[in-house]
């Protein structure tokens, strides 16, 4: 299972984020631009010590990371607030990648008609969404619990 952040524009969630994909044994994959300077040390002093641990794949565009995804053969799933299928009733395989876009844009219409599937988290309707992290967690956990892919010790 692997983790993809589609041009992130927060620094402290991109470090939650590789922290997350470093505990749970997860690559994580940043397609550019970001937000914010994209460098070893904005990532260390944002993932802590944990950006030591996690495999990370820098991808300089879109383009290029669909490259990448297509010639693997890897199904890309997108956590997204305009999908109809909760992230709960969705049947996830070991080799997805899970994909959140910009905290403050998401992803433009063609990113999201790239995904061979779309999911959402059920919120009260005055929420307008959960943090990106937040999001990623939650149905990380759930895909990894469908899958068996926890980490083994």
């Amino acid at each position: 299972m692997d983790i993809a952040l589609y041009q992130p524009d927060q620094p402290q969630n991109t470090g939650t984020l590789l922290r997350l994909g470093a505990c749970m044994g997860c690559p994580v994959h940043v397609i550019e631009p970001c937000g914010f300077p994209f460098s070893a040390r904005a990532l260390k002093r944002s993932a802590m010590d944990y950006a030591d641990f996690v495999t990370l794949n820098h991808h300089i565009e879109w383009a290029a990371f669909e490259d990448w995804r297509k010639d693997r053969g890897r199904r890309l799933v997108l956590l997204t607030t305009k999908a109809d299928c909760a992230y709960t009733d969705f049947t996830f395989t070991p080799d997805d990648i899970l994909m959140v876009g910009s905290e403050s844009s998401g992803v433009p219409d063609d990113v999201h008609a790239a995904a061979d599937a779309r999911v959402t988290i059920p919120m009260v309707a005055e929420a307008r969404s959960i943090n990106v992290a937040v999001s990623m967690a939650m149905v990380l956990g759930e895909a990894l619990r469908q899958t068996n892919g926890w980490p083994k010790g």
